[in-house]
């Protein structure tokens, strides 16, 4: 029963691995390309390193598996955003047939910050308002 477990958690591994990896090819732009490799390729190398916890059967293999998963999903998402923010403030540009930008007109490109959804000029607005 363990060999079916084994089998199947490690071929869904291995296909989710492949999916990232052509994903990775056909995805049109860099900010596509990072979300395939972090959903996908994560949850693959989650389901092998399981696959290897179940085979091996020992409480010392799991925790270290266990912590490596937990690692990898902390870890994973943050290093894509960072890659992901530093490709757009270098101008790495969306695709073509990209229908909205959310960062556009909020960037400083000087200073490197983020305005939120509220102007200044709402600010004062708002403020004069409540005075």
């Amino acid at each position: 029963m363990s060999d079916l477990i084994i089998i199947i958690l490690s071929s869904l591994g291995a296909l989710f691995i492949l999916l990232a990896a052509v994903g990775v090819i056909r995805m049109p732009d860099l900010y596509l390309r990072i979300s395939v490799t972090t959903k996908a390729a994560t949850l693959g190398i989650g389901l092998l390193l399981i696959s290897a916890a179940v085979y091996f059967n020992e409480i010392g293999i799991t925790s270290r598996v266990l912590a490596i998963i937990v690692f990898i999903l902390l870890t994973a998402p943050v290093g894509a955003h960072m890659i992901g923010r530093a490709s757009y403030f270098s101008g790495v540009k969306l695709w073509s047939k990209s229908k909205e930008d959310d960062l556009k007109g909020k960037y400083h490109p000087k200073t490197h910050e983020l305005a939120s959804g509220i102007n200044k000029t709402d600010e004062k607005n708002e403020s004069k308002k409540s005075n």
